[in-house]
């Protein structure tokens, strides 16, 4: 949580700050500010609310100066003000930072400078870090060695950009379990919490690792491990372009996000898909003999990716014969569970920057167990802990509300499990060949639930002034459920709850009434297809609405309830990918009809970076 961009350049660089933070205004976006080193000073601007709103009053391109910082805030420490937005300023005024985590111990270092004298400004747990960087200066050889020096003393997540007139073409970063990245420019070197920032300067960047420390000037880059040694780093190259992260016509990020899944989703499949068999790139390390050693799985996510962990349970059990279960990241971090021989643990993140998640995969790790990461960004911190890697290729998700890194992940998930079926011997060649064509039909068949769009949006009209919304699944479509309601909290702010369809009577059912809609996911496979029409007559009984998502050419359904969203048949394992997208679709639109923010719903940041 919250966006930092810093540059160091031959040219003045304010606009392309202003620029970097608004392309990182999905990760914070209650405060912004921009620090740049003048002749004159330091020339701090920074105000509440969101980007656009505050640069248009402080006209934040006109700043001076070819060395600077950015920063857009989700608040964690005191509240939404101006003292509390970065960047913070020592009280000499020479130093400025910005700063993205949680310093766990910052009220017993407070203490310790505050009885030293030390006059605060702001409610924040960062300008403890500005203090005690401006504290080590004074005996510190360089603005280096004074950040190291104050670091040391930190407990807690960051990252740190950091800047000092002494040293006015210098700009220090550095970061422990919060993303930061590295990029080369022309003449420039750049800092940024995300790649997005910068794609506009450069494609090459390098990520720093834990508590490793870059020094920046425009014509060079020196990295050194935590303990001050220089090291080299290998550069990655950006396989995608700004253009990617724009909106191309659409009115949201999320709208786009949602239409872009078929071809997505072609392209994480396709260079992994033969004939008859799953083939993973050789760099992921995934062989079938490694597979064939796997005896449980262990899914460890967050979120949304929870949802995709619960589907990966069912098809694992379902497909593969293999005994899996889903943990939250944040629960199993803290727990002494036991992990036997044979354990595959798997983790799953949109980012790979999820910090409840990495922290468990590191423990994980510790523990000895094989690891597994499935992860859209390359190069994230937790690609880099996990032993094997299949990455995701959704491309840039900018809408705080996740759609295409879900359904990427469910794709990753099938393929991982088609793998590991044909490993072990678990599934037929027959069935095994009919996974994958379902697989690659995925594609088109989405196009024909986006067809409906205008639909939907109709269906949406009947939800805008109701205050709360049950969904209802079965086997592989409970998770979807679980994810249907989380869309519909996340982006307009509707009470939603998901549940197993069969669990309605214990408990949800005394909700129901003329007020409440119901959705219910219905599709029509051999084993849950009658239960699920019981469950919808029982709602209609109580005077629920409802509205179901059903097979192509099911004339029962549309007679029970009062709307339809129909998807094209498919294996019921991969029915997963067609339920969830008018979901997705439904949200949307009920969140636009009640004039929220669709991209960036309040309280919510995009990657969660802190516990």
């Amino acid at each position: 949580m919250c966006g930092i961009i810093g540059i160091t350049s031959t040219r003045p660089v304010a606009a392309k700050l202003a620029q970097g933070v608004r392309r990182l205004e999905y990760r914070g976006y209650d405060s912004v500010g921009v620090a740049t080193l003048a002749d004159n000073g330091i020339e701090l601007r920074k105000g509440v609310g969101k980007v656009d709103q505050v640069d248009a009053e402080l006209d934040f391109a006109s700043a001076p100066g070819i060395t600077g910082i950015a920063h857009c805030r989700w608040g964690t420490h005191g509240g939404i003000t101006q003292a509390n937005a970065h960047p913070h300023v020592a009280p000499g005024g020479r130093i400025a930072i910005v700063h993205n985590g949680i310093i766990e111990n910052f009220l017993e270092l407070k203490e310790q400078l505050l009885a030293e004298g030390a006059q605060f400004l702001s409610e924040t747990d960062t300008e403890v870090v500005v203090h005690l960087i401006e504290r080590a200066l004074k005996v510190a050889d360089s603005l280096e060695e004074a950040v190291h020096v104050a670091t040391a003393q930190i407990v807690g997540s960051y990252a740190l950009g950091v800047v000092c007139l002494d040293e006015p073409d210098k700009l220090i970063a550095t970061r422990n379990e919060s993303p930061l990245v590295v990029g080369f420019g022309e003449d420039e070197h750049l800092i940024a919490s995300d790649v997005a920032a910068l794609l506009e300067h450069t494609k090459t960047v390098v990520y720093l690792d834990n508590r490793e420390v870059a020094v920046l000037t425009p014509g060079s880059c020196s990295i050194f491990d935590p303990h001050g040694e220089k090291i080299d780093k290998p550069r990655h190259e950006i396989d995608w372009d700004v253009e990617a992260a724009e909106k191309a016509g659409y009115e949201h990020y999320m709208l786009k996000e949602i239409f872009e899944q078929p071809a997505k989703i072609t392209d994480t499949i396709r260079p992994r898909l033969r004939d008859h068999e799953v083939v993973f790139e050789p760099d992921t390390g995934i062989t079938a003999d490694i597979l064939r050693g796997v005896d449980r799985v262990v899914f460890l996510a967050c979120g949304t990716s929870w949802h995709a962990a619960m589907v990966g349970e069912f098809l694992f059990e379902e497909l593969a014969k293999v005994p899996a279960e889903v943990e939250y990241a944040s629960e199993f971090r803290y727990r002494n569970t036991p992990i036997p021989p044979g354990t595959l643990l798997v983790a799953i993140s949109q980012s790979g920057e999820t910090a409840d998640t990495n922290a468990a995969l590191e423990e994980a790790v510790r523990r000895g167990n094989r690891t597994l990461a499935i992860c859209n960004v390359r190069g994230s911190s937790m690609t880099r802990i996990a032993a094997h890697t299949i990455h995701t290729h959704a491309g840039p998700e900018i809408g705080v509300a996740s759609t295409k890194a879900f359904t990427t992940q469910l794709a990753a998930l099938y393929l991982l499990t088609i793998g590991m079926a044909q490993a072990k011997g678990s599934l037929s060649q027959q069935q095994i060949d009919t996974m994958i064509m379902g697989l690659r039909e995925i594609p088109q068949k989405m196009e024909r639930v986006l067809d409906q769009a205008g639909e939907i949006q109709n269906i949406a009209k009947q939800m805008t002034s109701r205050s709360n919304a049950i969904y209802l699944g079965r086997g592989a479509h409970f998770p979807i459920a679980l994810e249907g309601a989380l869309k519909l909290k996340e982006i307009s702010y509707i009470h939603a709850e998901g549940y197993p369809a069969a669990e309605m009577k214990h408990g949800p059912i005394a909700l129901i009434d003329k007020q409440m809609p119901v959705i219910v996911i219905a599709p029509q496979d051999k084993l849950t297809y009658q239960k699920t029409l019981g469950n919808i007559e029982e709602v209609k009984a109580r005077e629920g609405t409802v509205i179901a998502i059903a097979t192509e050419g099911d004339e029962v359904i549309p007679r029970l309830a009062d709307f339809t969203i129909f998807v094209p048949e498919t294996l019921y394992s991969l029915g997963p990918l067609m339920s969830v997208l008018p979901l997705q679709l439904l949200s949307y639109h009920v969140a636009e009809l009640r004039g929220c923010d669709v991209d960036k719903p309040r309280n919510l940041s995009k990657v969660v970076t802190v516990e």
